[in-house]
């Protein structure tokens, strides 16, 4: 049985807090995250705030001056669009130009603009990170080398539901066993399926 189908996510909200999520762990994004609302209330009075509060806020993130420039960019470039902080004005778009429009804006990498789309809109993109990348590279359904993203977008099902599903098991595959180093291949429940730990077992 996977993860419970969890409701789509407040689009807006998505976005700062996967920023927020980069290079750090979950504890300290969650803490920058109650951070910023602390200090602002919402996110128009971050949007309205100066690029050296949002960083003061968020320091426990890292990375703060490039991800307070990130985060008030983006919020400044929806209010342009919109004409108010509101991303809803993506569901009037197609899947793809959606994702280009995302990737437009200063800051925001593949990772982020699938992981709004996928939890936040229900768009079939898979978001791939250090941990998602590895495990796949290891189970051979992306090559070693390469763009990790295009290559498991290509190689997935089109299926929304499907790649919430495998995104959230694999990331926690990839923290709890399928390590960088010295993985535990002997307690990974699809030790079989893996052309990596079937290699280890061989040498063992």
């Amino acid at each position: 049985m996977g993860p419970p189908r969890r409701p789509q996510q407040d689009p807006l909200e998505t976005l700062v807090t996967t920023i927020l999520s980069q290079n750090t762990t979950d504890v300290n994004r969650d803490r920058a995250v109650t951070s910023l609302f602390e200090r602002f209330g919402s996110l128009e009075g971050v949007a309205r705030a100066d690029e050296s509060e949002i960083a003061a806020a968020i320091r426990v993130a890292g990375l703060q001056s490039q991800k307070a420039r990130t985060i008030r960019d983006v919020l400044q470039r929806i209010r342009e669009t919109a004409g108010s902080l509101d991303l809803g004005f993506l569901e009037r778009m197609s899947p793809e130009e959606a994702f280009a429009w995302l990737r437009a804006s200063r800051g925001i990498g593949t990772k982020t603009a699938a992981i709004v789309l996928l939890f936040s809109f229900g768009h079939a993109f898979f978001p791939v990170d250090t941990h998602i990348g590895r495990v796949l590279r290891r189970l051979g359904l992306i090559p070693a080398a390469g763009d990790a993203f295009r290559h498991a977008n290509e190689a997935l099902p089109h299926d929304a539901d499907l790649l919430l599903d495998l995104h959230l098991l694999l990331i926690d595959l990839g923290r709890s066993l399928c390590h960088p180093r010295r993985p535990a291949c002997s307690s990974c429940p699809i030790l079989t399926r893996c052309e990596h730990g079937r290699a280890v077992a061989e040498e063992a």
